[in-house]
């Protein structure tokens, strides 16, 4: 079960990653999300 665990938590990190990162610099901003902290909000999604 922790590999199905596992490669759920990934997906759900590579979407976050993948969605924040289509946002302009403005809509990152507004959210209080500098462009680099993308993956860390990510990793805290999970």
């Amino acid at each position: 079960m922790n590999i199905l665990r596992n490669f759920r938590n990934w997906r759900r990190y590579r979407e976050t990653v993948s969605e924040l990162s289509r946002l302009s610099n403005r809509e990152l901003n507004d959210l209080g999300i500098n462009r680099s902290e993308i993956h860390s909000v990510a990793r805290r999604s999970i």
